[in-house]
């Protein structure tokens, strides 16, 4: 006996243990790995090491193959009179109008003015920027995974609160029967009663699909089915746990965008300098290089080639100016974000103090109601007042109890949007 009892307990605990139970955090993970913008790292991973690996290919050898034929309506010749010559065995050769040739250059960039380097640079600082543009889409999640969450937990707050009134008007129905049996109360009062039995019963199914639909979208946000077996598990936490200094993930965009427009003005840098290269091109033609033999022949050149493009120094000084507006824009936007993020601070703060002010009188209205309703029940013991009054003053109670559970569930929820302003 004693051992079935024991296997009895142990199956219980487990069925509790089983009982599925989900965090807030547990939620904010679960929402960002299910919500499509995740997937934009993998594909931001990916087109930046494209990038990349085509910037570091200016360092290989650049081939480019070309063929051409031509017909000229003249072609050069020399200043002797071929009459004169001619007797002393001298043929001045004579080149065809008509000309091809086939050629292959190779040009090895030797040093390319840091061009590369700020290219490479500059897609990282981008790449780092789209990251970062994707971290704030993700978290702003959170907020709306706070709306569902305690939404959730104040209906179910509400549903047990109304079931927990459903017993009361229960036991007093049984009382008042009591009572009519007793010739002390009437079937008036029975029914007084009877209704605000089913008005509670009414509203707890209500609050039940009111819950189902809170859980439906939480499921299709985060990807977890949520039952209505489900409990979220109630978060523990304290005013102070949210007062630290902003945190945003924001923050870190605009970091990253002042990154890629400090790239951007070395790439601006690099558009000045000079580019040092071999160059080397071979191929076949007539003429060749000898312009006074009409012969097809393979011929080649090879040397070393400085360019330096001055044109850019004409626009150097407004890119610049641009990209030093831009910063600004971007600090400006950053000073405005924190400055409205403050603002938005120092409401919920005090909407947390305003919460914490009304908990302070919840419990000593409740406990009011609760001494009027039972002096109201030992009056109806007694056929001094009627049901009417007895299911007022128990609804009058119940409501200062719903009052408490949403000033609590409010404050909770308060607390924890002020950790989403703040990321703390």
């Amino acid at each position: 006996m004693a051992t079935r009892l024991a296997y009895t307990l142990l199956a219980l605990m487990a069925c509790c243990h089983c009982a599925a139970q989900l965090t807030i955090e547990e939620c904010y993970a679960k929402a960002r790995d299910n919500y499509p913008e995740v997937k934009q790292y993998g594909l931001i991973a990916k087109t930046e090491a494209y990038n990349i690996s085509n910037a570091a290919k200016g360092y290989l050898p650049q081939l480019a193959l070309s063929a051409q034929a031509t017909y000229q309506s003249d072609v050069t010749k020399l200043p002797f009179d071929e009459g004169l010559l001619a007797p002393l065995g001298i043929d001045i050769p004579t080149l065809g109008k008509d000309q091809y040739k086939v050629t292959l250059d190779m040009s090895q960039a030797i040093w390319d003015g840091g061009g590369i380097k700020a290219r490479k640079k500059a897609i990282r600082a981008g790449a780092e920027a789209e990251r970062r543009q994707a971290d704030v889409s993700l978290y702003s999640l959170r907020a709306r995974v706070n709306q569902l969450f305690f939404g959730i937990l104040l209906i179910e707050a509400q549903i047990e609160q109304s079931q927990l009134l459903q017993g009361e008007l229960q036991r007093n129905c049984n009382r008042v029967k009591a009572y009519i049996d007793g010739g002390v109360a009437n079937a008036a009062d029975l029914d007084a009663l009877s209704v605000e039995l089913l008005r509670a019963r009414q509203d707890e199914a209500q609050l039940i699909h009111s819950r189902r639909a809170y859980a439906a979208m939480l499921s299709q946000l985060t990807g977890i089915t949520l039952a209505d077996s489900t409990r979220l598990e109630r978060p523990e936490a304290t005013p102070t746990e949210a007062t630290a200094a902003i945190n945003r993930p924001e923050l870190a965009l605009y970091d990253a965008q002042i990154g890629s427009l400090k790239a951007e003005d070395a790439g601006i840098t690099a558009t000045i300098m000079p580019r040092l290269s071999l160059f080397a091109s071979g191929g076949y033609g007539r003429p060749g290089l000898d312009m006074l033999e009409d012969k097809a022949r393979l011929f080649g050149i090879a040397g070393l080639r400085l360019q330096w493009n001055i044109g850019s120094l004409y626009t150097r000084r407004d890119s610049r100016r641009r990209v030093e507006a831009d910063m600004e824009r971007v600090e400006n936007s950053r000073n405005t974000f924190i400055f409205n993020t403050q603002m938005e601070a120092t409401g919920q703060r005090e909407a947390i103090s305003r919460l914490e002010s009304q908990l302070e009188y919840d419990d000593e209205i409740i406990r009011l109601r609760r001494n009027v309703r039972l002096a109201s029940e030992a009056k109806m013991a007694g056929g001094t007042i009627s049901g009417t009054d007895l299911a007022r003053d128990i609804d009058a109670e119940q409501q200062a109890i719903k009052d408490k559970l949403l000033h609590e569930t409010e404050l909770l929820k308060a607390i924890y949007d002020l950790k989403y302003v703040t990321n703390n």
